[in-house]
């Protein structure tokens, strides 16, 4: 596990409310799953965060960024796939990098974490872009998946300048 990336901390915590709050506005419900119990719709496995249905599930020791990716595949997914959301977000590889994108743009709405680490942490964590580095794909080459945003699921101010 890595131990160098923000983690989620107490549900009533500024990061925990944030993300209820940020989330809440996309009909996503935060639920808190009790420390070292399994993390239901986790599709890579504890600590990772989990989606069922209209449920983000995370723990205390959940990294920032993985609440915040697994939340916006709801927020990019349709209403036919929201209703069957369990583990896989599906989605091919453009919206999944609408939902990196998307997620990079939230975490500036998160308190002591915002969009410079995000972008350390999803390096930290492994994410892996074709100019080597997030930061570099989210100034540089990040302009279809902000079309996708645009297209699919968000108004254009969401694709404000990088």
């Amino acid at each position: 596990m890595q131990a160098d990336v923000i983690r989620i901390g107490a549900p009533a915590g500024a990061i925990g409310r944030a993300l209820r709050e940020i989330f809440a506005r996309h009909g996503l419900a935060l639920a808190w799953v009790a420390d070292g119990a399994a993390i239901p719709g986790s599709y890579w496995g504890e600590p990772e965060a989990g989606l069922r249905g209209a449920t983000l599930y995370v723990r205390a020791d959940t990294p920032v960024h993985s609440a915040l990716h697994e939340g916006c595949h709801f927020v990019c997914a349709d209403e036919a796939r929201r209703a069957v959301l369990d583990t896989d977000a599906g989605g091919d590889d453009l919206e999944e990098c609408a939902v990196c994108y998307l997620s990079i743009v939230l975490a500036d709405g998160i308190p002591a974490f915002g969009r410079a680490r995000m972008l350390a942490d999803m390096d930290t964590w492994g994410y892996s872009f074709r100019l080597g580095s997030s930061a570099r794909w989210f100034a540089e080459d990040a302009d279809d998946a902000c079309e996708w945003l645009r297209a699919h699921c968000l108004p254009i101010a969401w694709c404000a300048p990088r």
